[in-house]
């Protein structure tokens, strides 16, 4: 368990936004979703610079576009909201195709659509292009509260753990001849999550005690990484100087 652990989400590459150093990689995502997300709705052009800014850092990265939407599924939820608002919101009503819907709601699921894919899609480029460890690392030279950091490293490296434990307890159910195709299997999958959360507490308890006996004092030790070089701030620094002109420009307009 003490080995580093990749994960599912990150692509191996070695174009320069993987070799760029995670903290600058997360001070320029979070400028990015701030600009996009304080950009009004109504400024539909704006919206287009900023997906063909992130398409450009796409590209630059290497990272297949398909491999990106694949994992964009995580979206469905916002996506689904946002496609019911027109049809809740109140005021005044126009007509799209066979339906009557509400103007305003139709304007606010646009910005709810297109602020949310672009803060989906440049998360997902953030850990397609970020190693784990790296983007641990980073939030350690930003400064995030230690024990925060630990929480996170603690949950992406077991996550998959308990994930392959739920896996094994659902072919043991289905061993068993047990299919949940009614209402009347919820006891059963109820029971399951009990003993899942039941075998990872004391597995956490287990770990722990394994930790203590190596020395562990609350705090894990503090990999430092080298300084980020000037030209580095720089190339991190070109996706927030455009996006912030553009947003400039939209709210100027």
């Amino acid at each position: 368990m003490g080995a580093g652990h990749g994960h599912q989400l990150h692509f191996h590459g070695h174009s320069p936004v993987h070799r760029m150093p995670a903290h600058l990689k997360l001070l320029s995502l979070l400028s990015f979703i701030v600009l996009v997300v304080a950009t009004p709705r109504e400024q539909y052009w704006a919206f287009v610079v900023y997906a063909l800014l992130l398409a450009g850092v796409v590209a630059i990265s290497g990272v297949p576009a398909g491999y990106l939407l694949r994992r964009m599924v995580v979206e469905v939820p916002f996506v689904v909201f946002a496609a019911l608002m027109p049809f809740v919101a109140t005021g005044p009503r126009v007509q799209v195709g066979p339906f009557t819907v509400s103007e305003a709601g139709l304007l606010a699921a646009w910005g709810l659509l297109a602020k949310g894919t672009l803060g989906v899609l440049a998360s997902l480029t953030l850990g397609a292009t970020t190693e784990p460890r790296d983007l641990l690392l980073g939030l350690e030279r930003l400064r995030l509260p230690h024990q925060l950091v630990q929480i996170m490293g603690f949950m992406m490296r077991y996550l998959e753990v308990v994930t392959d434990e739920l896996r094994r307890m659902r072919i043991a159910r289905e061993s068993r001849g047990f299919t949940a195709t009614s209402v009347r299997a919820w006891p059963a999958l109820g029971s399951t999550a009990g003993a899942l959360f039941i075998r990872s507490y004391e597995r956490g308890e287990r770990i722990h005690l394994a930790m203590l006996s190596r020395g562990y004092n609350g705090r894990l030790p503090v990999t430092h990484q080298a300084a980020a070089t000037p030209a580095q701030w720089a190339q991190a620094g070109i996706l927030p100087a455009l996006a912030l002109a553009t947003a400039v420009l939209a709210v100027a307009l």
